[in-house]
């Protein structure tokens, strides 16, 4: 076990509510049938001119209220992202560290593993901390919004923005990261893909390579794996799991999961019904709405699992402590 903490965790959204039956009137879709299909009934898009920096760092202030520590106490900020964030370098980091005013004393970093960053990044902070670095600050952040457009419907229908964030600190014995199982099968790297701006050129769209049903079924047996591997390394099963906060891309997917991994509704919090699809930040959001939400004791078992492009999938296990 790396016995570290979950200090503080939060959340920060944009203001604009773009809903459902907008999105569908720019696509030409039946608002109900395309609402049942995607279980999306808004998402929120960042406004144009704002900055993708700013709303990380809105997240990272709460996550840090919520631990009652100050930007000053952190000795490292991770910035997950997937969709580009503002600059291509230096990295988005250093804006990030600017806001919250923390100059010297702290490093930062960016990190990219499509929807599975969050828990990517939360390994390699679990095993920064139990080595003597922090506490840190992970953010995941996603702004796909600024690369989807009504002529391809596919992506337009489901990305969200948000920005979800925590603090991890030092743990007692009997607390922290019980088990991790991380794998990327780069030979399915063209499920979905982001590329890169070419000079003079529009920027760049989000392409669905894969049907949705392919997509779902590798998926979902990806989480199935990862979930297993993870719980069956630390001598459990789903049973002794009390929270599970799993990748949110859609309604209909999430449905797959929860029935393909026999989880009962209760022991998660669904998403992506307001948020939409957002990427790394998925889990997050979810992680932090348990723990604000539902009566997490200790000694229970939080499962974090999920599958991205690349493919990258994976699944953490982490135990509250008293």
């Amino acid at each position: 076990m790396l016995n570290v903490r979950i200090l503080g965790t939060g959340t920060a959204l944009p203001p604009r509510v773009v809903t459902t039956d907008t999105v569908a009137a720019a696509i030409g879709r039946d608002a109900a049938r395309l609402r049942a299909r995607t279980g999306i009934e808004e998402r929120r898009w960042l406004a144009p001119e704002a900055r993708v920096t700013d709303l990380a760092a809105d997240a990272l202030r709460a996550a840090l209220a919520r631990a009652a520590l100050p930007a000053t106490a952190l000795r490292r900020v991770v910035f997950v992202t997937s969709s580009g964030g503002d600059d291509v370098f230096p990295a988005n980091v250093n804006r990030v560290l600017e806001a919250l005013g923390i100059a010297g004393g702290c490093d930062g970093l960016d990190l990219n593993n499509a929807c599975l960053g969050f828990v990517t990044a939360l390994d390699l902070a679990a095993r920064c901390v139990a080595t003597g670095l922090g506490p840190i600050g992970i953010v995941a952040v996603e702004s796909p919004s600024r690369h989807i457009v009504p002529e391809s419907p596919r992506p337009y229908a489901v990305f969200g923005d948000a920005a979800a964030a925590v603090i991890i600190g030092p743990g007692a014995p009997d607390e922290g990261v019980v088990g991790v199982h991380l794998e990327n099968v780069g030979a399915a790297r063209g499920t979905a893909r982001l590329v890169n701006a070419r000079p003079g050129c529009p920027p760049p769209l989000i392409e669905f390579e894969d049907s949705s049903e392919a997509l779902t079924m590798l998926a979902t047996r990806l989480i199935r794996d990862a979930s297993a591997a993870v719980l069956g390394g630390a001598g459990l099963s789903l049973a002794d799991v009390r929270w599970v906060a799993p990748h949110q891309p859609n309604g209909a997917m999430l449905d797959v999961f929860v029935e393909a991994l026999g989880l009962p509704p209760e022991k998660l919090v669904r998403v992506v019904d307001r948020v939409g699809s957002v990427g790394a930040a998925s889990i997050a959001v979810g992680l932090d709405r348990i723990l604000r939400e539902r009566p997490v004791a200790p000694g229970d078992h939080i499962l974090l699992v999920g599958v991205g492009a690349g493919v990258a999938a994976g699944a953490l296990l982490y135990r509250v402590g008293g």
